[in-house]
């Protein structure tokens, strides 16, 4: 008997939890979009302005809250429209309820009220409004700043990712949208200051509520209500707007050899997955990673019999191990270390590199915060390299990149610096955390200003949150659902995690990135199917189903290792992304469609007899049932060298050159 296909939403993000996009609403030359109760993509006459404008509620951890809206109200006018509706956030016995109330002008003028009255005594990080500004066309532009006191002030957006706030005590900001266009965002009700978003990946400078000098969580007194405000205005002549012609095929050109190398590839091995990852050695091997980083900390009672498992996959793998090792003694770190060198060479693990972190870095600092207790990291670095002699060292944080622009070591005493991302730190909506591959390049470049000639290696990474520096501990996700700063995030075992998991690699290998590790082979962060400990509805249902999309992606990158890039490049990388090699006898070119919708895709430049495999909603089961992959089922590319993607779709090219 056949088994029950899975549903299109199951396929191409991993969970029926609806994440359609908003209403459209117009107001003279200002589009909005309406979604969940925040305003997305404010544009003035098709240019974005203004990424989001919301109303948000952050729990103790900095978990967001997705209020349950009652008595949602939208009319479009001719002249404009109005919202209101009313959100709750309940939990743990703590109530809060907030009233919000948006009229848009006909001159695209906008306001934004909102009014939080807490039911109970609530606990929280942040309640009240946020405000992002996009990227594009914002980065190191001129701006105006209204501080809270009246002065006003002439900045920047910032080049290089800034650590710390660049504008404090911060009443109206106001950049330039079009030739002769300024639009202004204006708060009231309390004091707002901007952190560069891009810390956390997110594709946006974030303004925001309530000091982070001022102490947090906070308590919100039952029956006292909050107050505030967010006006957009438009100053100067804005010009007609322009119809757009009918949406042409994104072109994809593949261009010369170029003289960078690609990134090698591997995955995380945490220490609690050996067992499931030995178990599936067959298709661990299949993989092919280059790196495995193996997790070390003595506070889980990491030891011997954990470097033998390391040992077993690095040597059936033939992949370079690191050592990724947590500290956990402030005094006494050099006979730490000297134990756990001893510890290594009895279990005949074989290191290439080990990375070193104190325990007290592995949680956020807030700006100008104190630093937890921690041994001095150039004294540090010398007992690392005494205790393992001979062996690449790394510093750095193994948590964010903010942790690491925030406590930059001393990386002349390094040979790599490391550290991770994760896309659904601030939001979980599918389109938010495609956008977070845009603010790789400049954590990157930012990077490169700090840590001098020693390499940066980013990862593991996944869409699923590796640890939680900013609280206790992950956000619960029984329902299956995108929720911030999750362990277990749906898409990653979706076409949505393949094509994430191309756009990261190919955004990557653009930069100076030397080196790309994902997740783990197995469970919440794996690209493997293990029941015993990430149990997926379909998966249990679906006899010989073992590997997920991704798995297929990392299987074909890995094999790039040793290989030159050859220039490839998109018209839209918001849409399409693309990543090219030479290999032996030819060419291998990866598309990814990073959106929900069909891509037509227009390739130029291939030099030869060109054939396809694409991975998509047709080739899912399939893909995920055979692990020999989707690479294996090439046919010829037609003359037209147009392809039209699905959802998601991931497509790999080989040219025979």
């Amino acid at each position: 008997m056949n088994q029950p296909l899975p549903s299109s939403a199951v396929i191409r993000v991993g969970t029926e939890q609806p994440d359609n996009p908003g209403r459209i609403l117009h107001a003279g030359p200002l589009s909005v979009e309406l979604d969940g109760g925040q305003l997305r993509y404010l544009r003035v006459n098709g240019v974005e302005a203004l990424r989001a404008i919301a109303f948000l509620v952050r729990d103790e951890n900095w978990g967001t809250y997705v209020p349950a809206l009652e008595n949602l109200k939208v009319d479009q006018r001719r002249d404009g429209f109005s919202v209101s509706y009313r959100g709750r956030c309940e939990r743990d016995g703590m109530k809060l309820a907030f009233d919000i109330v948006i009229e848009g002008h006909a001159d695209g003028n906008l306001d934004f009220e909102g009014v939080a009255t807490p039911g109970t005594d609530f606990r929280t990080a942040r309640s009240g409004f946020v405000i992002l500004h996009p990227l594009a066309g914002v980065v190191g532009r001129s701006l105006r700043i209204e501080h809270v006191d009246g002065r006003v002030e002439k900045s920047v957006f910032p080049q290089h990712v800034n650590p710390v706030q660049p504008f404090l005590h911060v009443r109206a900001l106001t950049h330039s949208v079009l030739p002769g266009v300024e639009a202004t965002v204006r708060m009231e009700g309390d004091t707002w200051e901007t952190e560069d978003h891009r810390n956390w990946t997110d594709a946006s400078f974030k303004t925001y509520v309530r000091p982070l000098a001022l102490p947090w969580p906070y308590t919100l007194p039952a029956g006292v209500p909050v107050r505030q405000s967010v006006r957009f205005s438009l100053g100067g002549k804005i010009p007609e707007a322009t119809r757009s012609s009918t949406a042409a095929p994104i072109g994809v050109k593949l261009g010369a050899v170029s003289r960078r190398p690609m990134p090698a590839i591997g995955v995380g091995l945490p220490a609690g997955e050996i067992e499931h990852s030995i178990q599936r050695l067959s298709l661990l091997r299949r993989l092919g990673p280059r790196v495995l980083v193996c997790h070390f900390d003595p506070r889980a009672g990491h030891s011997l019999k954990d470097l033998y498992g390391f040992r077993v996959l690095a040597e059936q793998t033939g992949a370079r191990a690191t050592l990724e090792i947590v500290v956990a003694s402030i005094g006494d770190y050099a006979a730490e270390l000297k134990r756990l060198g001893a510890l290594v060479t009895e279990s005949g693990l074989k290191l290439s590199a080990i990375a070193v972190c104190p325990v007290g870095d592995l949680k956020s600092v807030l700006p100008a915060g104190e630093r937890p207790p921690a041994p001095p990291l150039d004294v540090l670095y010398a007992a690392a390299r005494a205790a393992f002699p001979g062996v690449e060292l790394g510093g750095g944080m193994l948590s964010f990149f903010t942790e690491l622009n925030r406590k930059r070591p001393p990386a002349e005493l390094l040979d790599f610096v490391v550290n991770t991302t994760c896309p659904i730190v601030h939001a979980a909506d599918d389109r938010a955390v495609m956008e977070t591959l845009a603010a790789l390049p400049y954590q990157v470049e930012t990077a490169r200003t700090f840590i001098g000639h020693a390499l940066h290696r980013v990862g593991p990474s996944a869409i699923g949150c590796r640890d939680n520096p900013h609280g206790a501990t992950f956000t619960p996700n029984p329902a299956n659902e995108r929720v911030c700063l999750a362990q277990a995030d749906p898409r990653t075992r979706a076409l949505f995690g393949a094509a994430w998991t191309l756009g990261y690699v190919a955004t990557l290998a653009r930069t100076t990135v030397d080196a790309v590790t994902f997740g783990a082979p197995t469970g919440p962060l794996g690209f493997i199917h293990c029941a015993a400990n990430a149990p997926q509805p379909w998966f249990e249902k679906t006899p010989g189903a073992q590997v997920y999309p991704a798995f297929h992606v990392l299987t074909g990158l890995a094999r790039s290792a040793g290989c030159r890039q050859m220039t490839a490049t998109s018209s839209d990388h918001t849409k399409v992304e693309t990543l090219a090699w030479k290999a032996k006898g030819g060419t291998v070119l990866w598309i990814a469609n990073l959106t929900a919708n069909d891509q037509a895709v227009a390739l130029s430049g291939l030099r030869g007899e060109a054939f396809v495999s694409i991975l998509d909603e047709a080739s899912f089961v399939e893909a995920a049932t055979d692990p020999a992959g989707f690479q294996e089922r090439w046919k010829l590319l037609p003359a037209t060298a147009k392809l039209r993607l699905g959802a998601y779709a991931v497509a790999v090219v080989s040219v025979n050159d």
